[in-house]
């Protein structure tokens, strides 16, 4: 098989295509990007003939067709997602391929839900949020969901640090999912509640230990209550470890610095700049994920507890680049846009056990309520 990463020279694409060069039969990877430099340096130090290097400009939706066409599987690692999603979905399904993303913005997974019949009519697997969270934490969920046999509550949670990631896409992303409205699943319905707030402090697995969560813009309560039929809650909250860097994204939000596109560009290039001088703690520059699967077992109501914390260019690019895998082996059969979680998408036991080839621990607890 044929895969390109779209992004592939950032952050977490070149973790994918680090990770996708150790299968031995993937044909070719071609690490597409407007940073071709960045591009380059990557496919030089893989030193795989197997490695291509494309130039790309997400912007032009003909550019993305000519880079995508040819290939099996389209991977995405190119964000800010609110940005890019639709249009490369729009461009994957143009050219003809299967599409796989990391896609982590709540706004950007709704829109591309909606193509789904567009997706079912040409025969294409389009699968929007495999990588930390969402992916990982949604796949947790359903491997959770099905240990119980009637489901009332899905809580996410995840941290991470200013020190995991200094990538412009993630920065923008953090902007993004701490403005104005974002969605909760609560009492059986789709509603909107307000970014950054709800606190809430949740314990990760070390070295991490308590951090403050928020209410944020992520996929998992748009996407978790369409394929886990019966469940009456999913929330999603987030945070920093350093928590003054979540003042700073509440404040900036309040001031609507952030308010439009061009607003979250300028200040993502201010912070980006200033990224360097922010203090963080090098004991927790890791990024981590729990999710609190409550229902009951017989009469007895348990609450099952899965947790990880590894550095975040691994816990987004690896399941990336799984995911991408499967589908170019033709594993993951289901048609149209989906999340991970849907029925006839991954696996979860197939994906916890390429995760732990990998070495990333995934922590279960349980308890009786």
């Amino acid at each position: 098989m044929k895969v390109v990463v779209l992004g592939g020279a950032g952050d977490m694409g070149s973790a994918a295509v680090r990770d996708l060069v150790e299968f031995t039969d993937v044909a070719g990877v071609t690490i597409a990007d407007l940073n071709s430099e960045a591009a380059l340096k990557l496919a030089a130090s893989l030193k795989d003939a197997r490695v291509d290097v494309q130039k790309v400009d997400a912007s032009s939706h003909a550019d993305l067709v000519r880079v995508i066409k040819g290939h099996d599987v389209a991977a995405g690692a190119l964000g800010p997602f609110y940005r890019f999603e639709k249009p490369i979905v729009e461009a994957a399904l143009e050219a003809g391929v299967d599409y796989v993303s990391i896609c982590d913005d709540h706004d950007a997974v709704d829109a591309v839900l909606q193509l789904d019949q567009a997706a079912r009519d040409k025969g294409r697997r389009i699968l929007t949020g495999l990588g930390w969270t969402p992916g990982l934490s949604n796949l947790l969920a359903r491997k959770g969901y099905g240990e119980l046999e009637e489901v009332e509550s899905i809580r996410v949670y995840w941290a991470g640090s200013a020190g995991d990631s200094e990538g412009f896409a993630v920065i923008l992303h953090t902007i993004h999912i701490f403005t104005g409205m974002v969605a909760s699943f609560q009492e059986g319905r789709l509603v909107e509640v307000k970014a950054g707030s709800e606190k809430e402090v949740i314990e990760f697995p070390a070295p991490l230990g308590r951090i403050q969560t928020f209410h944020l813009g992520h996929p998992e309560p748009v996407t978790i209550p369409r394929y886990l039929e019966g469940v009456k809650e999913v929330t999603l909250k987030g945070g920093l470890a350093e928590n003054y860097l979540n003042g700073l994204a509440k404040l900036v939000a309040a001031l609507r610095l952030t308010a439009t596109p061009s607003r979250k560009m300028r200040l993502g290039k201010v912070l980006k700049k200033l990224m360097p001088l922010f203090p963080v703690n090098k004991e927790k520059c890791f990024s981590g994920i729990r999710v609190d699967v409550t229902g009951r077992r017989g009469a007895q109501k348990v609450t099952v507890t899965y947790a990880a914390v590894d550095h975040m260019h691994r816990l987004t690019g690896i399941p990336l680049s799984i995911g991408a895998y499967l589908m170019g082996k033709g594993e993951i059969r289901r048609q149209g846009v989906f999340g991970p979680e849907a029925e006839g998408a991954v696996n979860p036991e197939r994906f916890l056990e390429e995760l732990a080839r990998r070495a990333v621990k995934i922590e279960r607890h349980e308890s009786e309520l």
